[in-house]
């Protein structure tokens, strides 16, 4: 398919130029290189990285089970639960999955770990469908980018909470990414922690046929519910959104340096920027629907 380039990071004209089902999901080179294994770390108290060197998953452990943030592509799966054994647990102790939102490269391997742990699975249920009928019926790519469908045993709403062994997440709605995109709050060691779901534009239409009907409103309440958000710790499905191996560079030196991943700054940085490129595409699809005498509603 063919994609308007200004609007879109290179990252993301190749992971939806699809033309195959999720048992291809990595069928490019540059899909794979984001799915290479890295070894997991302790990012704060009870809180790992046990994803792939972009694909991101994140595991949060309690004193009555874990749970699972993400589960990449249909082959981070295997990854993911090789990343929880080096660490010392196992993903028969993984009690709840959770998903940031309903795109192979972040719901692909759901399916597989939720099977292989008998965890449930907590989904935003705006995405819900999507992830219940494997992708199908996205709203931007049809049918295209599918992934193994997965059984939602709970269906969420925008402020829910998901509590288990005395931590408690809570589910912030921050849709536009997709209809469901999620972005997850909790405490980590007395760190306010933010997995953030992404709030890329691809190539949507905010201006005259919107993308879905009130895209743009949503993109418009997300970024206004991001900049509330107290956040120490910044993570994001997928790590180049927070420097994940800078960071884990700067971890690995060790003794006597504070936290790398307490980055408030590099958050609001990133929210920022991401507002910024949504203002101005809509503003250029403003300006070339009043070129085109085409109405803005």
């Amino acid at each position: 398919m063919s994609l308007r380039r200004r609007s879109i990071t290179p990252l993301f004209v190749l992971l939806f130029s699809l033309t195959s089902s999720a048992a291809k999901a990595q069928a490019s080179e540059e899909w794979r290189s984001w799915n290479r294994p890295v070894e997991p770390l302790k990012i704060a108290e009870n809180l790992y990285y046990v994803g792939a060197s972009d694909i991101a998953s994140y595991l949060i452990t309690t004193k009555d089970g874990h749970i699972l943030i993400d589960g990449g592509f249909v082959e981070t799966a295997p990854q993911i639960e090789s990343n929880l054994g080096k660490l010392g647990f196992k993903l028969a102790d993984v009690k709840i999955l959770l998903n940031s939102h309903a795109h192979f490269d972040h719901a692909g391997g759901l399916a597989a770990l939720k099977a292989k742990s008998g965890a449930k699975l907590y989904a935003m249920a705006a995405d819900a469908d999507l992830l219940e009928h494997g992708g199908k019926g996205d709203f931007r790519w049809g049918d295209e980018g599918t992934f193994p469908a997965v059984a939602v045993d709970r269906r969420l709403a925008d402020g829910d909470t998901v509590t288990l062994g005395g931590t408690t997440l809570t589910a912030h709605l921050t849709a536009g990414h997709t209809k469901g995109c999620t972005t997850w709050t909790f405490d980590a060691g007395g760190l306010p922690a933010v997995v953030v779901c992404s709030a890329s534009i691809l190539d949507y239409r905010f201006v005259g046929k919107q993308s879905y009907p009130g895209i743009t409103a949503d993109f418009e309440r997300t970024f206004a519910t991001l900049k509330k958000l107290p956040c120490d710790l910044f993570l994001a499905p997928h790590a180049n959104f927070f420097d994940l191996e800078k960071k884990r560079t700067l971890a690995e030196r060790g003794a006597g340096m504070r936290n790398p991943f307490v980055d408030p700054e590099g958050y609001r940085a990133w929210v920022d920027r991401m507002e910024r490129a949504f203002r101005e595409e809509v503003e250029r699809q403003r300006r070339e629907a009043a070129a085109a005498g085409i109405g803005c509603g």
